[in-house]
């Protein structure tokens, strides 16, 4: 090869090596937050087809833009992902990326699934696809596994609409015998720690799962298991349940109305949901039980114990056993951080040892059976983080492990009968050997 030959190879390289690291400084920087993806006009998502920007495979990779031609369909667009932290709002996310907040308006207001985006939850991801002006044409939020919120550029307007990806449901049965925990044993049983929870809440009034559960209790569960995808996905739902207590038998159905509203009967029709909960504390120890002659721990003299006391770690959630109001909230000698709870004229409840009272709260908050009033601590007299806690009847303090609670509410006449057709085929499925008489024995309190 002649020097001529040489200097127009060595010049050739020199010119590709240029338009090279021209090309690597002036290429856009994507953050973690941006994408650039060149494609055709954003399409609109059709329910059932995979999802563009929710299930692409280039999302959080940069793709070289493909090149604009004359007479063609192609246009430069930026895809977003933000992820929602705490305490951040729909409105505060277009502020942050840059995004107008007239079209916010349109998104919201363009029909009533618009709103949904002003509820959007910590944890989830919206995808936001922008045009080379950095003009919104495509926001799409993941609400759960199954439904999926989008809004797509009309023009100068916006359509929004829920996408539902198909769902398959099947019916599961299984039974267990407690040897080690309700926990432990429902696991190994195939239940998930949702399931487990569920199946106790159920029994919740009838069962004290932190004292009376015993090796040879037994259980049965009937619920429904939910495919996406064909993966099974946290939704589902006990549709009934036996459970078997020191060989008193308890069994629930689950009865869904016209409205989506769903309750768990007992096979005579009487709710399960009862006034008050047995215990204010899940699947805690009872380290001291209701007891006029015992001898207290610090002061070391005989003192009337009022309660029962619940050992659990500190900060573990106190719950209110009954609808009320709370008509105490601060210190009050030995008992430290306490909560009082009236519950209509007859009945009280007392919270003791708090490490912390939940916010929001405040004498004459109305609270929620069930719901969270403070947290287990030591403070007063205590030895060890624990829950002191009191019933009291008329103003007379009542052992709280025994005492006799209000029945449970019958279903109403008028959907007896429905209630019925429902619940004999899975209470059949309960036990086999019931199947030819559908007829179960309760044992009611």
């Amino acid at each position: 090869m002649d020097s001529n030959s040489f200097r127009f190879l060595f010049l050739g390289i020199g010119v590709i090596l240029t338009i090279a690291v021209s090309y690597v400084l002036n290429s856009p920087n994507p953050s973690e937050q941006e994408t650039i993806v060149s494609q055709l006009a954003i399409p609109t998502i059709q329910a059932g087809a995979a999802d563009l920007l929710v299930k692409n495979p280039n999302i959080g990779k940069t793709i070289a833009p493909i090149p604009k031609r004359a007479g063609s369909q192609y246009t430069e667009s930026r895809t977003l992902t933000h992820h929602i932290k705490q305490g951040e709002s729909i409105s505060t996310i277009f502020s942050y990326l840059d995004l107008s907040k007239l079209d916010l308006h349109k998104v919201i207001h363009a029909n009533d699934l618009g709103k949904q985006f002003a509820s959007i939850s910590p944890g989830k991801t919206l995808y936001v696809s922008t045009n080379s002006s950095g003009q919104l044409q495509q926001l799409i939020y993941h609400k759960n596994s199954i439904d999926t919120l989008k809004a797509q550029r009309l023009a100068d307007q916006f359509n929004v609409e829920l996408i539902s990806k198909p769902v398959k449901k099947t019916i599961a049965s299984t039974r267990a015998i407690i040897n080690r925990s309700l926990f432990l044993d429902g696991q190994d049983a195939g239940l998930s720690d949702k399931l487990i929870m569920q199946l106790a809440n159920i029994f919740a009034w009838d069962i004290d799962f932190a004292l009376s559960i015993r090796k040879g209790d037994e259980f049965t569960v009937i619920y429904e298991k939910v495919f996406v995808d064909n993966n099974e996905i946290d939704k589902s739902k006990i549709l009934a349940a036996e459970f078997i207590n020191q060989g008193r038998t308890y069994i629930a159905v689950r009865f869904e109305q016209k409205d989506g509203s769903a309750e768990y009967f007992t096979p005579d029709g009487k709710s399960t949901h009862k006034t008050f909960l047995r215990t204010p504390i899940e699947f805690a120890r009872i380290s001291s039980r209701f007891n006029l002659k015992r001898k207290h721990p610090v002061l070391n003299r005989i003192r009337a114990h009022k309660g029962v006391d619940y050992a659990a770690k500190t900060g573990t959630p106190i719950k209110t056993t009954g609808n009320g109001k709370i008509t105490f909230r601060g210190r009050k000698g030995g008992y430290g951080r306490v909560v009082i709870v009236q519950h209509g004229q007859k009945y009280s409840s007392l919270y003791a040892h708090m490490s912390s009272f939940r916010k929001g709260q405040k004498v004459g908050s109305t609270v929620k059976q069930g719901q969270t009033i403070g947290y287990v601590g030591k403070s007063g007299l205590a030895t060890g983080p624990h829950l002191h806690y009191e019933f009291r009847v008329n103003g007379v303090h009542r052992n709280p492990l025994t005492v006799k609670l209000p029945k449970a509410k019958s279903i109403k006449k008028s959907l007896l009968a429905s209630f019925k057709k429902q619940a004999q085929p899975l209470i059949a499925r309960l036990n086999p050997a019931k199947k030819e008489m559908l007829v179960v024995y309760y044992k009611a309190e």
